[in-house]
């Protein structure tokens, strides 16, 4: 389950896979299959809008708080399946714990949250936007002479997509300060997902 990307931000995901510092959270991607229907036969599904939100010091520290709680009942899932209404209860009940009002509560801060570190370059850790980090990353991957060939063509068409499908830009321009106070916490915290 931890492999899945977000399709709300596939930009952003994309190139956090990519990257070392990959930022979205597996407890994302439970509440995406939760909220979302199967895709349909005819028409791909479309992705549900990330709501922004201006973040706070306090909703960080919560993030930081759960992320092992969160960890501890999401890593137990089988792949590719949705939790059921007991782990959506459990899941509540951590989020609640840390002062969040629901798992979607604590879910949409920790998309806001990735949203933005997609944009911070893991490099000098200063925010230069999502599209900079994948042109980035493109460079870097045409740059390596050690990758098998097949690995590269599909990471580089991978990229290539994501700069076709840009992250949202962000509403709150505050957070990307406050998101780049607590970088090396959120990365060490968040950013193992897609390893």
């Amino acid at each position: 389950m931890r492999a899945l990307l977000r399709p709300a931000l596939t930009a952003l995901s994309v190139a956090c896979l990519i990257s070392a510092a990959s930022v979205a959270s597996s407890s994302a991607v439970f509440a995406q299959a939760k909220q979302q229907p199967a895709p349909s036969q005819t028409a791909p599904a479309q992705p549900p809008a990330l709501k922004q939100i201006a973040l706070t010091d306090k909703q960080i520290d919560g993030v930081l708080a759960a992320q092992k709680d969160m960890d501890a009942i999401t890593e137990k899932l089988p792949e590719n399946t949705a939790p059921d209404q007991k782990v959506i209860a459990q899941l509540d009940g951590v989020a609640k714990k840390y002062g969040f009002a629901s798992f979607d509560d604590y879910n949409n801060v920790v998309d806001n949250v990735s949203l933005v570190l997609g944009g911070f370059d893991p490099t000098n850790k200063k925010y230069v936007g999502t599209e900079a980090v994948i042109k980035t990353q493109i460079a870097q991957l045409q740059a390596d002479k050690k990758m098998p060939a097949k690995d590269k063509k599909e990471a580089l068409d991978e990229l290539n997509e994501a700069l076709k499908t840009p992250a949202p830009a962000i509403e709150n321009k505050a957070n990307i300060d406050l998101v780049g106070k607590y970088y090396d916490k959120l990365i060490a915290a968040l950013g193992d997902d897609q390893n």
